[in-house]
């Protein structure tokens, strides 16, 4: 790499092979609930939910911020989620992920683990991913919003307002 030059992978670059990881950030805390699933399809997405179910206090309501993706909206999902009053489903507008703290932590783990990582196997993949979990979680912190609501709700409006320009 040179200054200026985009990074590229080596001649001898292997893939071996993909994970679905699937994350619950807790806001107040910093702390994440993640797992690694083969696939993004709603089988895996109420794995998820029922490990989230697990592992979290019984008495609290949870609110649970999701992109426009189909598994999230499967009628099996829909069926699990009637019968689990507690859960509560936000969908964020489409190309506004911004909008969701987990992808800060989807874009750190990434940032300092995953990229340029040498992984041999999935099962390398998901242990990397595993120690970064659990790294995070012995002292979890907090992301913080530094952007006015103002701020955040105007950018808000205005996608709003370009997504009624194109449909």
């Amino acid at each position: 790499m040179k200054p200026g030059k985009c990074g590229t992978m080596t001649h001898d670059y292997k893939r071996h092979g993909t994970t679905t990881l699937f994350a619950a950030l807790d806001v107040q805390t910093g702390t994440v609930i993640g797992q690694c699933q083969p696939r993004h399809r709603h089988d895996e997405f109420l794995k998820f939910l029922k490990t989230i179910d697990r592992r979290t206090d019984k008495t609290l309501a949870l609110h649970l911020i999701v992109d426009n993706y189909a598994t999230h909206k499967h009628a099996e999902v829909k069926d699990w989620l009637a019968q689990h009053p507690r859960f509560h489903l936000h969908f964020t507008p489409t190309s506004a992920s911004w909008l969701n703290l987990v992808e800060r932590f989807f874009r750190d783990i990434t940032e300092e683990r995953i990229r340029r990582g040498v992984f041999h196997s999935v099962d390398d993949l998901k242990t990397a991913i595993q120690e970064y979990l659990d790294h995070r979680n012995s002292n979890p912190k907090p992301y913080h919003w530094t952007a006015k609501p103002e701020t955040i709700l105007a950018k808000v409006d205005k996608a709003k307002d370009m997504l009624r320009t194109l449909h």
